[in-house]
């Protein structure tokens, strides 16, 4: 192979290289791009329960932080936690400054359980149900709107996003 070959192949497997780790980055952290998003609750009957604007976590370093930086969280507002599949998932209140409901989403877009947490120490509580999205809004909010199991969510990208201070 003559040296003008080698060059060539070097730059190749160089650029190759760049490409191959920033496809592995967005691989790893999973994010969508999205920043808030509309979040519709509705019965059996359609009839809508109620609508969250939300911010978006949907990297490992966003559902890892969800919440716990945040003073306050606005009625009406809270955080969806969106997986690439559904599965089983477990949250914690790891420094939350005040009490959430934990809604648990299916990949069918309907809720599979509500967990109504309040803030603690350590060792920490987990709050488990099978999703592929999480919603995290204000405790009493699913209550106060008459959302349980099996109501239907649909979600709105491109909306939402500011969750308090």
């Amino acid at each position: 192979m003559d040296r003008r070959t080698r060059r060539a192949t070097t730059a190749l497997a160089v650029l190759f290289g760049v490409a191959l780790v920033a496809v592995g980055a967005w691989a790893f952290t999973g994010s969508t791009g999205h920043d808030g998003a509309t979040v519709t609750i509705a019965d059996e009957n359609g009839s809508t329960l109620g609508v969250v604007d939300a911010s978006v976590a949907d990297s490992e370093a966003e559902r890892y932080r969800g919440l716990s930086e945040t003073a306050s969280l606005a009625n009406g507002s809270g955080m969806l936690f969106v997986y690439e599949t559904e599965g089983p998932r477990a949250y914690v209140m790891r420094d939350m400054a005040y009490p959430l409901d934990i809604v648990f989403v299916g990949a069918d877009g309907r809720i599979t359980r509500i967990h109504h947490a309040g803030t603690e120490e350590p060792p920490y509580r987990r709050y488990t149900g099978r999703a592929k999205w999480v919603i995290e809004v204000p405790r009493g909010w699913t209550a106060r709107h008459g959302i349980a199991a099996g109501d239907r969510v649909a979600i709105e990208y491109g909306r939402g996003g500011d969750v308090g201070s």
